[in-house]
């Protein structure tokens, strides 16, 4: 169970964002500098205790019309080997000390949870209380695959989403980073969520998906 700290982070998590969202190649320039906005999102627990998982959403207030991300990030009280290119930033937690901060897709700990909540072996939960479950996040078409351990995942980008190859899973798994409502497709297993856009409109859409082979 994930432990919600109410604390100061320096710099926030936000902050981290600012600096990060540009060089990746989903995010979409706007010609100004990123204005990222906390618009919704998930956890998941690390059975170990561990690892922060955090399916966030940030909406984009940059442009003209904003735009919702799905920015999964862990959160480590060490470096994680060979995960470099995944490090978004480090940031000193007021309870916790310094923290590693990265993009999800490239840690193992993270897409194990995330391939047991799509096989109904997870319970996902609230992004800012503790032990809550979030009754919003739903999974659809359950999987029953289990990846070579440990988990190697190696994410390959594209303008909308980011697909994770591992030994012993059958297609990638994939993650939505440019948001649409919307809901699945059949054939495939499928994490929705939802988020709230800074003019309070709430959506709803596919955050990950695993195609059933």
């Amino acid at each position: 169970m994930a432990l919600i700290h109410r604390t100061t982070i320096t710099p926030t998590k936000l902050e981290l964002l600012a600096a990060w969202l540009p060089a990746q190649p989903w995010y979409a320039a706007t010609g100004s500098a990123p204005d990222p906005v906390k618009a919704g999102g998930f956890r998941l627990d690390d059975p170990e205790g561990e690892v922060g998982i955090e399916f966030m959403v940030v909406a984009d207030a940059s442009a003209g019309a904003p735009v919702a991300y799905l920015v999964p990030m862990t959160y480590r009280g060490a470096p994680l080997e060979g995960a470099e290119a995944g490090l978004v930033g480090t940031t000193e937690h007021g309870v916790l000390g310094k923290r590693w901060v990265y993009d999800a897709t490239h840690d193992p700990v993270a897409v194990e949870q995330l391939l047991a909540l799509l096989r109904g072996e997870a319970v996902p939960q609230a992004q800012s209380l503790t032990d809550t479950p979030d009754p919003s996040v739903t999974v659809q078409g359950t999987t029953t695959v289990h990846p070579a351990t440990p988990v190697r995942p190696r994410p390959t980008h594209t303008p909308q989403a980011t697909g994770i190859l591992a030994d012993g899973l059958p297609a990638p798994l994939s993650l939505t980073r440019v948001l649409r409502p919307g809901d699945a497709q059949d054939g495939e297993a499928s994490v929705t969520a939802v988020w709230t856009l800074p003019d309070g409109t709430q959506h709803r859409g596919v955050f990950a998906t695993l195609p059933h082979l």
